[in-house]
């Protein structure tokens, strides 16, 4: 019987996870970025391009398996994205603001204190990619 609880706990746990509403207000910030950093959950960068850089990494973002736009605030020249994990189906939310003729990266995960650098290597990806599709 104790085998069973846990179970459903777990699954309950994993459905959780995997069906939790993403709230726009609370993922949708300004990314504040000063300087780059990397932090023990995401990572904040800031890249020299105007729009169409913008524009390109959008794209980058939206081609990534599992990546979903959550909102797109014109107002602010800001977008956030949702990233899931593959098997556990973890969210990872990243922020996009134009700022002049910078844009300011924001990716951070949604669950833990550490996110082993997974959204790091995500953004290092794109930012890999972006000069090629900016061509």
């Amino acid at each position: 019987m104790i085998f069973w609880i846990i179970v459903l706990v777990c699954l309950g746990g994993l459905a959780w996870i995997r069906l939790a509403p993403s709230d726009p207000a609370k993922w949708n910030v300004d990314p504040m970025v000063t300087a780059d950093q990397d932090l023990a959950n995401g990572v904040r960068r800031r890249i020299e391009g105007g729009e169409a850089t913008m524009t390109a990494l959008e794209r980058i973002i939206l081609a990534t398996p599992r990546t979903e736009l959550l909102v797109d605030d014109t107002a602010d020249n800001r977008e956030t994205f949702v990233t899931r994990s593959l098997w556990m189906g973890f969210p990872d939310y990243t922020t996009l603001q134009l700022d002049g003729d910078q844009v300011e990266i924001y990716a951070r995960s949604r669950f833990g204190q550490s996110d082993m650098g997974v959204n790091k290597q995500r953004v290092e990806r794109w930012l890999a990619e972006l000069p090629q599709a900016a061509d």
